[in-house]
């Protein structure tokens, strides 16, 4: 059995999904990532695969319903990546940083649900603690990061000039 749902783009803009048999919208693909559902958007036509697409779409959607993520300002910059010898590095950046942010929600969610299951008689200390914590993670990544950024501005320079 596959594991993957398909979803199908027809070229009335229309999402066929494949596993219920009946057409859906931009909501109820945004309910399946947030079931953690695997599927995969192709175009009818030419069954090529559009997630990424659809993905943007669902973005876009949720940014202009009120409480967005990305401001002007974060938008503007990721638009001006695009096409800088960096785009590679800061996307794997973003990445990591998401990830990081998970692993992290998760942990202290977990600790936070033990904190409150104790009779704890310091819980914004505890919570402090937790704080703490987290804040050389944050440093190690962003260091990383910045090493990265040196090392391909140090090769770049030489691309241009290997073009030349």
């Amino acid at each position: 059995m596959n594991d993957i749902r398909v979803i199908k783009k027809y070229p009335n803009r229309r999402l066929y999904d494949t596993n219920v048999s009946r057409y859906i919208t931009l909501e109820e693909v945004r309910q399946l990532v947030l079931g953690n559902v695997r599927f995969r958007v192709e175009d009818k036509r030419t069954r090529e695969d559009i997630t990424r697409s659809i993905l943007l779409q669902v973005i876009s959607e949720q940014e202009e319903g009120g409480n967005p993520i990305f401001s002007s300002d974060l938008l503007t910059h990721i638009i001006r990546v695009y096409g800088d010898p960096m785009q590679t590095s800061i996307s794997r950046y973003l990445e990591m940083s998401m990830q990081l942010y998970l692993e992290q929600q998760h942990h202290f969610s977990d600790q936070l649900k033990a904190l409150l299951g104790q009779a704890a008689t310091q819980p914004v200390q505890r919570l402090k603690e937790l704080a703490d914590k987290q804040v050389p993670i944050w440093r190690s990544v962003r260091k990383e990061f910045l090493k990265s950024l040196s090392r391909a501005k140090s090769i770049s320079p030489l691309r241009e000039k290997d073009g030349d």
